[in-house]
């Protein structure tokens, strides 16, 4: 999938990942995609729950090779 932008929040922990890719959205247009690599075992869930209060859409949520989580999303 063709992402605009990757951020790679390995290492850190809830409420970081979430607060670094709210930020990186706000700076996006409508309809670009975000992809998030995180190690935070919370992100999928919490993604999953920022995108339905923010109603972004959460395109893509699963395991790398190397055990991190990827999450993309589509800014509303």
């Amino acid at each position: 999938m063709q992402t605009d932008l990757q951020l790679d929040l390995s290492g850190l922990n809830c409420p970081l990942p979430i607060l670094r890719a709210k930020k990186a959205l706000s700076g996006m247009e409508s309809g670009t995609v975000l992809e998030v690599i995180a190690t935070d075992p919370g992100a999928p869930r919490d993604f999953e729950a920022f995108c339905r209060q923010t109603g972004n859409a959460l395109l893509e949520s699963s395991t790398t090779a190397e055990g991190k989580f990827r999450m993309v999303l589509r800014r509303k």
